[in-house]
């Protein structure tokens, strides 16, 4: 990872204890990410109340700049015909909030169910070669796995945020983070802490030195 990247994780390890056990999965979760951007690739994210807030932190951070300057490309910047886009609009990285699509969620809870949205959006927008991040404190939430389950169909690469012992997000996905506490409101603000460390370290890896 380049140098910006390492010394984020060595700020982050500083500050926050529960980094360092964590540390490993983190890293391999960026690489995940990384290796799927780079390839064309992009990240759907779900998450069910306070989960489904954090999904759409993580899009906001990643889709526009975050910690550093993400300067367009010279290919981009020399198409563009508007000055004003050339100096406002930034590099960013494609991702989904799959929850904040009100008119669909509702739509899919009235006419099929609720546990089936997430795996309906995923059958939809995903393919080959993304990135399928899903957030539940307890590890068992049924609309998640079932997301997961669509992903694994369609080649897509599952990433899990959970907490407790993991849940049946443990087994099923590819790599579960599991924040070490049987609090919600505790494993959320650990979730807060790592999905930050993700978004940064990513930026580093692509705008930073």
């Amino acid at each position: 990872m380049k140098k910006s990247t390492e010394e984020l994780f060595e700020k982050y390890r500083a500050q926050h204890k529960f980094i360092a056990p964590l540390e490993s999965e983190i890293r391999h979760a960026v690489e995940i990410m990384e290796d799927s951007f780079k390839n064309g690739g992009k990240l759907l994210i779900c998450g069910n109340g306070g989960s489904n807030a954090d999904a759409g932190h993580i899009v906001g951070e990643l889709v526009k700049s975050f910690r550093i300057q993400r300067p367009l490309t010279d290919d981009i910047k020399n198409t563009l015909q508007i000055d004003e886009l050339k100096e406002k609009l930034q590099g960013g990285l494609p991702a989904i909030d799959l929850g904040a699509h009100t008119s669909l969620v509702t739509a899919m809870i009235n006419d099929v169910g609720g546990e089936y949205i997430f795996a309906q959006q995923v059958i939809s927008y995903g393919n080959a070669g993304d990135v399928f991040l899903g957030i539940s404190t307890s590890g068992n939430s049924k609309n998640i796995l079932y997301a997961a389950d669509a992903a694994k169909a369609m080649g897509i690469k599952t990433i899990g945020l959970t907490g407790r012992d993991g849940g049946k997000m443990k087994d099923m996905f590819d790599l579960a983070i599991i924040a070490d506490s049987k609090i919600t409101e505790d494993i959320q603000d650990i979730h807060s802490t790592i999905y930050h460390v993700i978004c940064a370290a990513l930026e580093c890896q692509f705008w930073g030195v």
